[in-house]
Order: structure tokens, then sequence, then C-alpha cells
């Protein structure tokens, strides 16, 4: 019986003071920052994902060729949809820290970022060998 109560007690007190230890050493204002950060992101990324259709149908005919301006409207299409998705789950959920700690939910963040072609680094290993 002792040892119930001792048992029962110790996490007793580990339920009490273990969410205290817990928590993050951040100050109050800096996670209403991200918080803001996250919804300014997704209102602007509601707004602006039409923008993809355009960006796909350049990015895409700059990388294919010829053939990527009619893969390219389709491909904005689909980015057009999936940015203003996530553009509204980042506006409704700016409060929850998902995923990573208020981290964007989509590479790049913003519509107008990720414009530079794409590097192409196999020559540079055939080079050095």
């Amino acid at each position: 019986m002792k040892t119930v109560l001792l048992l029962s007690a110790l996490l007793s007190v580990f339920i009490v003071i273990g969410p205290g230890q817990a928590t993050a050493d951040q100050q109050p204002e800096m996670i209403a920052e991200k918080m803001a950060i996250k919804l300014t992101r997704g209102v602007t990324n509601t707004f602006t994902s039409i923008v993809e259709l355009p960006k796909q149908t350049i990015l895409t005919g700059r990388d294919m060729g010829p053939v990527g301006y009619i893969i390219g409207p389709i491909k904005g299409t689909g980015m057009t949809f999936y940015r203003g998705l996530i553009g509204i789950v980042e506006t409704l959920f700016c409060m929850v820290p998902q995923p990573g700690y208020y981290d964007s939910m989509i590479d790049p963040s913003y519509v107008w970022q990720g414009w530079e072609p794409k590097r192409d680094t196999s020559r540079t290993v055939a080079e050095e060998k």
C-alpha cells in the first residue's frame, strides 16, 4: 500500500511540474510575432495564388523548352489551387504552431520566390574527377 501511495504521489508531482519544465523559453511577444507572420503568409498566399499560373508556365517553359508551354499551364492550375488551399489553412490555423514552429507549409513561402533557374551541378562534379 505504501508503494502505491508513493508511486501515485511521485506521478502527481511529475504531472504538476512536467508541463512547466517542457515549455519553450520563448517570450510571448515572439510567439505572437510568429503567429502574425503565419497569418500574413496565409492571407498573402490565398490572394496571390493565381500568380502560380503564369509563374509555372514561364518556369516550365524555361526548363523544358516548347513542351513546357503545354505542361506549364496544367502545372500552374494545380499549384494555384494548392497554394490557395495552403493559404486558407495557414490563415485559419495561424495560432497552431504546426508544422515545425510556425514554419511555412509550402516551399517557397511566397509566390514571388523561387524564380531562380535550377543549377546544373553535374558538370562541376564531372570536371572535378
